[in-house]
């Protein structure tokens, strides 16, 4: 039997050929940010945003310089403990911590567990290292800044969606590498970790809402030149790893139709290989980010419970 989208995903696009595709050509980073960014806009803003969290704006200064914002997220009367380092999704090229506020927000309400939400720079304007730099700079200011936050420096895990995903694992072997910070745990929802997935996929054809064509535009923003090529690195594509002893316990979410799947599920079968505590979840069915858009069908409320009662345990 061939792949097909679960009822109630018809249920929420309509069947495949009725869904609106955009032709968008590889290395059209403008028209994606105009027509993206909308929909994190819409999606952030489509549930009721928790009046329990407080939010509070920090600034910190890259490798190069540069401020970064970093937006902090805590619920009130939330005891001192662990915390979670956010990257953004968005292919590493579009969105904004802002576009995240009321997803960050509804995370921090339901687990209790604050949040540092970093502003990262986007490619292609910040190609590779710069993203995964600013990211470790974020993690850096959380840990010096742990005291003061109520944070016990060895309980922060890094999470992120999509290319925030991939970039949490670039960040968590980067720190490995670096001897620290300490990452507790990493949080993956199905992220992008391998430069590589080029090559269509049939069985995917019609089905998948992640293209083909979005990944290369947005590998290549990053990576330049580079993409595709045998000197790549992990801390950029964390599919590139070599060896996963160390790096920390994994959560990752991969989704049946999405064009990430498969590198999702080989880097949770070879960290698991290498001895380190893995649990993946191999959603059917759904597309790329499905579970975002229709927050409030069976399969949605299944992922947000597994995140939640993720951290929770922190």
């Amino acid at each position: 039997m061939s792949f097909s989208w679960a009822p109630e995903v018809i249920e929420f696009f309509g069947a495949p050929g009725e869904f609106p595709s955009v032709h968008r050509p590889v290395g059209d980073v403008a028209t994606r940010r105009s027509t993206m960014e909308p929909v994190h806009a819409m999606i952030d803003a489509a549930q009721p945003r928790p009046d329990d969290v407080v939010v509070k704006d920090f600034e910190t200064t890259a490798g190069d310089g540069a401020k970064l914002l970093l937006r902090w997220y805590v619920k009130e009367g939330a005891q001192p403990g662990a915390a979670v380092l956010f990257l953004h999704g968005g292919g590493m090229i579009l969105s904004s911590v802002s576009l995240y506020d009321g997803t960050v927000s509804r995370y921090v309400s339901s687990s209790g567990v604050p949040f540092l939400s970093v502003e990262y720079r986007l490619a292609p304007e910040y190609p590779h290292p710069t993203p995964v730099e600013d990211a470790y700079a974020g993690l850096t200011w959380l840990t010096e800044h742990a005291g003061e936050l109520g944070v016990d420096p060895a309980r922060i895990a890094v999470m992120g969606d999509s290319g925030g995903g991939g970039m949490a694992a670039g960040l968590a072997l980067l720190a490995r590498d670096r001897s620290g910070p300490a990452i507790a745990k990493q949080i993956l929802l199905y992220p992008m970790l391998d430069d590589r997935t080029t090559t269509p996929d049939p069985a995917l054809a019609g089905l998948a809402t992640w293209s083909y064509e979005d990944n290369a535009t947005a590998w290549q923003a990053l990576l330049g030149p580079a993409c595709g090529g045998p000197d790549v690195s992990p801390y950029a594509a964390p599919a590139r790893l070599k060896d996963a002893t160390g790096m920390p316990p994994l959560y990752m979410e991969a989704l049946e139709l999405d064009i990430l799947r498969d590198e999702d599920i080989d880097y949770a079968r070879r960290t698991a290989a290498a001895g380190v505590s893995t649990e993946l979840h191999v959603h059917p069915s759904i597309p790329h980010a499905f579970e975002a858009i229709a927050f409030d069908t069976a399969v949605a409320r299944r992922m947000k419970a597994d995140r939640v009662r993720v951290l929770k345990g922190l």
